[in-house]
């Protein structure tokens, strides 16, 4: 067959199709790259505002050592701890960093942190005690007999009489029902943390000077009863760790015969040093 005279030339033209075209994802490189550095320039700024100019040496010594790095450490004491690895004031111990016997400035900050933290729980311990005095009219009275206080050794719980309603029958270490109603209410409130527990008694003195003083056995004794119905009200026996008695020396009143001198205290240790 014979080529036609006339006939259009076939042209293939090849066009080289580039994904995406302007729509490219290098933008998303460089908009990624810039998100970081932001990021990183935030991490920076928040650096600078919270740690101090102790902390921030730490840091620049940790990424700028002057000396090897080796296995007795230079004994930072955290992170963020507030020290220099390499500081002077922190006694190295091999291998494991800073020791306790010099507590740096952070350590002891924490340390009150911790006995802070500690006293604000005594006293919601008192405040849930002294509330259950809403609950009903014998609570209610017998709270007539307790005041609390927070002290250095812990939550003191003093449970006195009064001249119309006493803790023991007279001159022994029988308790009234009026006491049986406080010791569950105090292992109730108790309960509710695991401190170790003290109980002391105290004694009002007698009116005349007798052969045989007997206030530092009853003291004794009452404090040792109260004990023993705290564990009958639930309380764990080894969380109580100390019963003494002081027989009449440590009065609350001028007056040492006052009925207000015969007392417990039940005490909710502090657990920090």
């Amino acid at each position: 067959m014979g080529t036609q005279a006339n006939a259009a030339p076939v042209i293939i033209k090849r066009k080289k199709i580039i994904a995406g075209g302007h729509h490219g994802g290098a933008w998303k490189v460089a908009y990624a790259d810039f998100v970081t550095a932001m990021m990183a320039f935030f991490m920076l700024m928040w650096l600078l505002n919270a740690t101090t100019e102790k902390q921030r040496k730490g840091l620049a010594d940790y990424f700028a050592p002057t000396v090897a790095v080796s296995r007795v450490s230079g004994g930072g004491d955290g992170t963020f701890g507030g020290e220099s690895i390499f500081s002077e004031e922190v006694l190295p111990r091999v291998g494991t960093g800073a020791t306790s016997l010099r507590p740096t400035e952070s350590d002891r900050s924490r340390g009150a942190a911790s006995v802070d933290a500690e006293r604000a729980m005594l006293e919601q311990v008192a405040e849930n005690l002294l509330a259950m005095g809403g609950q009903s009219a014998i609570e209610e009275a017998a709270l007539r007999h307790v005041v609390t206080r927070v002290t250095d050794e812990g939550l003191v719980v003093e449970l006195f009489d009064l001249p119309d309603a006493f803790l023991f029958d007279a001159q022994t270490d029988q308790p009234t029902p009026l006491l049986t109603e406080l010791a569950r209410m105090i292992q109730q409130a108790f309960a509710l943390v695991l401190n170790p527990v003290a109980v002391e008694g105290h004694v009002a003195a007698k009116p005349i000077v007798v052969a045989k003083n007997t206030n530092w056995e009853l003291s004794v004794s009452r404090a040792d009863r109260m004990r023993v119905m705290l564990q009958q009200q639930g309380m764990v026996p080894a969380r109580l760790q100390r019963v003494t008695g002081h027989a009449d020396r440590r009065q609350v009143v001028a007056d040492p015969m006052d009925t207000r001198n015969n007392r417990l205290e039940v005490i909710l240790l502090m657990q920090s040093p």
